[in-house]
């Protein structure tokens, strides 16, 4: 993919993004792309910038059931992430909105500012069975937005109130500013913390992953959540051959000297447009090594960029998948980290609400 390709849009309009174009999405009839007319009008455009849209949700807590994922319901409480991660496997889903998986997808957010009033409704439904829910499963429920909409922390007082299990996934030092409420739902072994660190590496973390934190905050993160007595694991997630699979050893070694209690990974997804994007980025950041990547990639996902197969599409298949499984399970055991799945969240102690807002008790 060459660098003066139509559709990516110019360096100083996309500074601090992920994404190098707002290719469409595979719901649209017609394509568009940003030329110049001969008046150099497109110089004159401004740097992209974050709109947030506030989108009243009619419920709250999703379900799943897919096998090879470790949770049964989860809540996500912005639609479209800031962080701009150019192998967000959650791009896709900005095509059912209209909008682009590349661009759009950081650039034009949604806020449910409504979550936690739904969440104390459906909590106090006589047919809800209390079961861990997942934070961050989609989009970053710390992503930069949350400063200013705190959604996410509307949601853990809700379920800090009911006793109600949660665990949460972050690549955001944000977090740190819940530690009160993280800290006092771990005495009840309610919540458990997985951080992304995908990189040590400043250079590669910064084209991968724009706007998220640095690397060190993350570890700064693990070592206070551990000492404030939550349940933290480390997440490599993705691992892209040929980029950073070279880091798994230090990875973990770093994280567990850090307080992580626990690890995880899961090789780069590429489902439907995020199969272009990715290529497209890596051909413009990574142009001496692009062609090794996907070579290996696709060696571990039977000659395709991507197999949706369950039990398959996080891990791969073949020598390198196995190889990259292999040098992760002895360098979590090395470093005394357990598998993430291992630690047992309580819904035992779950209470739900007296009753719905704007209903009045009975008693």
């Amino acid at each position: 993919m060459s660098q003066d390709d139509e559709n990516i849009l110019p360096a100083d309009r996309r500074r601090g993004r992920g994404a190098l174009s707002n290719r469409g999405s595979r719901y649209d009839t017609e394509t568009r792309a940003s030329f110049d007319d001969g008046w150099d009008s497109l110089g004159e455009l401004e740097p992209l910038k974050t709109t947030v849209t506030i989108e009243p949700a009619r419920s709250i807590i999703s379900t799943n059931t897919s096998p090879d994922i470790s949770f049964d319901q989860s809540i996500n409480p912005y639609r479209g992430c800031e962080h701009g991660c150019i192998y967000c496997y959650a791009r896709p889903t900005h095509a059912y909105l209209g909008l682009s998986p590349g661009l759009d997808f950081e650039t034009q957010l949604y806020a449910k500012t409504n979550a936690a009033e739904l969440l104390t409704r459906e909590l106090a439904a006589r047919s809800y069975v209390p079961k861990v829910i997942a934070l961050g499963a989609v989009t970053d429920p710390y992503q930069p937005i949350e400063r200013q909409y705190g959604v996410t922390r509307e949601i853990l007082e809700v379920l800090d109130r009911t006793n109600h299990p949660v665990g949460i996934v972050t690549k955001s030092g944000l977090i740190l500013r819940d530690l009160d409420i993280l800290e006092r739902m771990a005495k009840r072994d309610l919540v458990k913390v997985a951080i992304s660190v995908t990189t040590l590496d400043r250079m590669i973390a910064r084209k991968m992953e724009p706007r998220a934190a640095t690397p060190s905050k993350r570890l700064d993160a693990i070592r206070a959540l551990s000492e404030a007595g939550v349940h933290t694991t480390v997440m490599m997630a993705p691992i892209v051959p040929a980029l950073n699979d070279e880091e798994i050893e230090r990875v973990l070694e770093t994280a567990a000297e850090a307080g992580a209690r626990a690890a995880g990974f899961v090789v780069l997804r590429l489902p439907l447009e995020l199969k272009t994007l990715f290529r497209e980025w890596l051909a413009a950041e990574f142009p001496d090594r692009a062609d090794r990547v996907i070579s290996i990639l696709r060696s571990m996902h039977g000659g395709k960029d991507y197999a949706s197969q369950f039990g398959i599409r996080q891990r791969g298949t073949g020598p390198y998948a196995d190889q990259i499984a292999q040098r992760f399970k002895l360098a979590a055991k090395r470093h005394g980290l357990m598998g993430r799945e291992l630690f047992r969240l309580r819904t035992d102690l779950f209470r739900p609400p007296p009753h719905t807002p704007g209903q009045m008790a009975m008693f």
